[in-house]
This record gives structure tokens, sequence and C-alpha cells, in this order.
């Protein structure tokens, strides 16, 4: 009897939750993890729970903030030196409070990571600072979370010194921690002479801890040491426990399976609603389709494309340009997706060689495709908004934003049935009238043609198509569900870390 009060208290208990990313939108921003560590802490505080999220203090993050300093002064070990910092404060939205780390030899840099000549020779040093002052910072905040939330390699160290470097200190014996992988390919690999520098033991070096084939490894780092581990999707969460998707890992995270939770992004459905969108030409609903006709006139008109004389879809891409989106199969058969009356409008950057073959595609057939180069949000809401089929046919996808937006803007997405692309998109059966869209298996570019064929041939049946686009939008992709799953792991984390103490 004396447990059940215990087990109901844990289970309304108000949590304590720090998020600690490399990236967190509006501040900072390369892809996917910066609009889920921007968007999901909004979303738990307004559940009640007090979250905090904290990140490097970037060039060009006091256009976007107004911060004080809370912590004048932070001196973090790195290697034989000691290294000075401060923290400073601002807020995420209303009602989240953002810690920044502010040190300019590392952080007063144009890029996150690295410019054009590849990645930052400092990252290990960087990032190293960055997770050790995090845990150094905590007693000077104020501020005491159950719960560690962190996100990719950048901070792989953070549950590494939680359990080796501070647990045994006063204030650090019960925090939890949860490691959130967003894409395994990026790993956050150095050299093993960098490891004095970050202050951990040789002890660690091996395949049971942060070793990975004579790299030091800090993705490997949280996966070892987190007491909870999440993915950003549960078909994800599947793919990388196998040799396919696993990038040499998979044989740690089938180690660790029972402690591994798919977790599918949510969107921010108050920037992407067709139905309040300032940006695109007419606001529509699933309800009042009207506006997305609208949409489709307003998109080939803005970007020179005449209104083809047969009844032919309107394609698009919205991307990062590069190998894993399968982009190099849309532009060997962007030939095929003219001749079947559609037209194209790619609006991405990303590797030469594709930025280079859909120009000459566009220069082919400039009736039929669009290209403009580079990220431009504004454009990318007309686009979502104007497309009727969405193309992503990524070779892996961990969760994917592309498709959850289109859905949502009444666009049929043509994607491989990989990770999330597989979790939210639904094949369209024309007897049925059940589904949201066209999947293909085999990773080649003849697999992508006929998944496109099938959905131009199904937007050839005008009633067929609106019950298609109706489904796709009465879709819910809120991240309320998914914050809930985050808090069950939190409650997990918590709960191993006490039995730890």
């Amino acid at each position: 009897m004396s447990a059940a009060p215990r087990a109901n208290s844990m289970k309304n208990e108000r949590l304590r939750i720090l998020f600690v990313a490399s990236e967190v939108e509006p501040f900072a921003k390369t892809g996917g993890l910066a609009d889920v560590s921007g968007t999901l802490p909004r979303v738990l505080a307004a559940m009640g729970h007090d979250v905090r999220v904290i990140l490097p203090k970037y060039r060009g993050v006091d256009d976007v903030a107004v911060l004080r300093t809370v912590l004048p002064r932070l001196e973090v070990p790195i290697g034989s030196r000691t290294v000075e910092g401060a923290i400073l404060e601002g807020r995420l939205g209303r009602n989240v409070p953002a810690y920044f780390v502010a040190q300019d030899h590392y952080y007063d840099r144009p890029a996150i990571y690295g410019g054009a000549d590849g990645s930052y020779p400092d990252n290990c040093e960087r990032f190293t600072f960055f997770s050790r002052a995090v845990l150094t910072a905590l007693p000077g905040l104020g501020f005491g979370p159950q719960v560690l939330h962190v996100h990719d390699w950048p901070t792989g160290l953070v549950p590494v010194y939680l359990e080796t470097l501070f647990r045994d200190l006063d204030g650090y014996r019960d925090i939890a921690s949860v490691f959130t992988v967003h894409n395994l390919a990026y790993q956050g690999l150095f050299w093993h002479y960098d490891l004095p520098m970050t202050g951990l033991g040789w002890d660690l070096f091996t395949p049971a801890g942060i070793e990975f084939y004579g790299h030091l490894s800090f993705l490997k780092g949280g996966l070892v040491f987190a007491d909870v581990l999440t993915t950003v999707s549960p078909g994800y969460a599947r793919e990388i426990q196998t040799p396919e998707y696993g990038e040499r890992l998979d044989g740690v995270l089938r180690e660790r399976s029972q402690d591994l939770t798919g977790i599918p992004n949510g969107l921010d459905t108050e920037t992407w609603n067709p139905a309040t969108d300032g940006e695109i030409a007419k606001r529509f609903s699933a309800g009042d389709l009207d506006g997305k006709a609208a949409c489709t006139a307003a998109l080939r008109e803005e970007l020179g494309l005449p209104t083809p004389p047969g009844r032919g879809p309107l394609c698009a891409v919205v991307s990062r340009l590069a190998e894993q989106k399968g982009l190099d199969w849309v532009a060997e058969t962007g030939g095929d997706l003219v001749a079947a009356g559609a037209q194209l409008v790619v609006l991405g950057a990303g590797e030469e060689q594709y930025e280079r073959a859909f120009l000459d595609l566009s220069r082919t057939h400039p009736t039929a495709v669009a290209v403009r180069l580079g990220f431009d949000d504004r454009l990318a809401h007309r686009v979502y908004a104007g497309a009727e089929i969405f193309v992503m046919p990524s070779r892996y996808e961990p969760s994917g934003l592309g498709q959850l937006i289109a859905l949502r803007y009444g666009a049929a997405p043509v994607v491989r049935r990989t990770g999330g692309l597989a979790d939210t998109v639904h094949e369209w059966t024309p007897t049925t009238g059940q589904g949201t869209g066209f999947l293909f298996d085999a990773p080649t570019a003849e697999a992508y043609r006929q998944a496109l064929q099938r959905a131009i041939a199904a937007y050839q049946e005008p009633a067929g198509w609106r019950r298609l686009v109706q489904n796709a939008m009465a879709e819910d992709f809120s991240w309320e569900a998914s914050a809930e799953t985050y808090v069950t792991c939190y409650r997990k984390a918590i709960k191993k870390a006490r039995r730890h103490a």
C-alpha cells in the first residue's frame, strides 16, 4: 500500500528539466535539432514543468536576444589549463529561461561547426568546454535540474562527465540524463590524443567506453553513459539497431535497446498553419481548399512557370541538397517528370553537384523546372502552400520535418519507406480512400520514379485527390503527444538515477 502514493506522486510531479543543445531556434540553427530544442521546451513549460535551455553564445545571439549576465566568471579545466567563460541569461519565448555559455574565442565565429573548408579543427575543445561548463555552472544558476536532456554529439560528454567527475559531488547525485540522437551519422569523432584535454581518464578509452575504432567518440559517450536514450522516430529507433543504418554503433544500441525510445518529432503548428499563414497568397483549410489552388497559381507566377496545358501537378523539393536526401534520383528522373506533364520547384542549397544538376535541369526545361538556391523561409511557406506533390525520397531520414509541413499544407509526399518518413506517411489506396502519400522501398531512381508516377496518376482523379489532400491535412503532428512521451522517459531516467545514487 505504501508504494502507491509514491508512484502517484512521481507521476504528477512537476519536473525540472535542463535542455543542453548546441543549437536552439531562434538563437542558432543549422537543422532539425534547433527546431526540437526550440519548440519542445516551450511545450513542456506549457504543461507545467520547469524547463530551461542552455547553449553556447554564438555570434549573432545578441541580435535576437536580450541578455543579462548571471555568472560573470566561470572557470573550466581544459587539459592542464583553466579557461574562463561566463553565463548569460535570456528568454526562449515568454516562459523558458535560456542560458548562454559565453567564451568568445570558442563561439564568436561565423558558423556553429565550421565553414567552407570543413569543421573547425578545435571542435573537440570547443564542445568539451561547453559540456563541462554546463555542469560546472549548475550551482551558480539557482536551478537544480532533475534531468539533463542532452542532444547529439556536441553534448555527448555531458552524461560522461556527470557519471565520472560530478556524480559524487553535492547537488549532482540524483541528476538523471537523457540523450537524444537526431542523426547517428554525425558522431563527433576526434583523435585519441585529445583525450587528456577532456580531463577524462584513459580507463574510459575502451570499446566499452568512449573509444570508437581508435578515435574518441562524443556520440558514443552519450550512448553509453546516459540513463535513457531517445531518437526522433520509432522507425529510426529500429533502423539504427541494424548494421545497415547503425553506423557501426548498432551493437551498442542493441545492448541498450531497453533504454531506447523512438519519439516522433512534432511540428510547430502555429508557425506552419495554412489557415493563418500570413506568407501565402490565400489561406486555406481542409474544409476550404479554394485557397490551395490560388497558392499554386501564385507560386507558378512568382517563379515564372506557366500554367501547364494539361492537368499536371506542381511538384516541389524543399531540402538541403545532399546525397542523403536522394536528390540524385530526383535530378536523374527530372525529364520523366516533365514528360508526364508535371512541373518541379526546387528550393535549397548544399552540395555543388546537386545544385549544378538542378540548374542544368531548369535550363533544359525552363517552362517546367524552377530552381532557387539558398534557404529562404518566407519562400518555403509559399512553396509548401503551392505544391501539390512534395518530393522527399531520402536514403535515410531519422525524423523529417518537410513531409509533416507538406501534409499540413495539402501537398502529397512521395517518400522512401525509411525512418520517420515511414512513420508519418501512409500509402494512398484509391479503392478505400485511405492514405496520405506515396512510398517506395528500394533505394534506386527507378523505385522513386514508379512512386512519382503513381502520384501523378492519382492527381488525374480530382475526387480521389481531394480526399487524399483532406486526409493529409487531417493528420495531427502537434508536439503535445510527443512531449508526454518525453515526460515518461524523464521519469524513467529519474528512477534509474535514484537507484544509482
